[in-house]
């Protein structure tokens, strides 16, 4: 809304929808009771509704301040994202500041980025043994696999 300046159905459809809570006059002496009563409820539900997000609002707006992270960024320190945003005059009402905690150092390497990871070794030497150990005598496992429709041992 503070983008715009208008409500999102009014933006995407080009018209603000009205629900029968609009309708209804509420100082008419031919309305119906049950109409009279299905307003009542309607604007009921509309301020717990509103009343309900401005506490969602406070507390997120509470919860967010409450642990605010200072990043231990120095000038000059490679980030992932861009932190100075300069727009255009087509994106001018859009905000170009965000939290600064959201962003997080860049690292070139593997290494640099995992420190505590160790380096496995280039692949072990294959050592030929000379001494084989002979023909099979007995088979201790076998399982059955199917290919091509036939049942095989292995």
């Amino acid at each position: 809304h503070s983008t715009t300046g208008k409500s999102p159905s009014l933006v995407e459809k080009g018209w603000n929808p009205l629900l029968p809570v609009d309708h209804l006059k509420e100082n008419l002496l031919t309305i119906h009771p049950t109409a009279k009563n299905f307003h009542d409820m309607w604007k009921r539900a509309f301020d717990t509704a509103f009343r309900c997000r401005a506490e969602a609002k406070a507390y997120n707006k509470q919860r967010w301040d409450k642990s605010p992270m200072e990043p231990d960024f120095k000038e000059g320190d490679q980030v992932e994202n861009a932190v100075e945003v300069k727009l255009t005059e087509e994106f001018s009402r859009k905000h170009q500041v965000f939290p600064v905690s959201l962003v997080k150092p860049y690292f070139q390497t593997e290494e640099d980025r995992f420190p505590s990871r160790k380096r496995n070794p280039t692949s072990p030497e294959i050592v030929e043994v000379e001494d084989s150990p002979g023909p099979v005598r007995k088979i201790l496992k076998a399982r059955k696999i199917r290919l091509n429709g036939n049942d095989q041992r292995q």
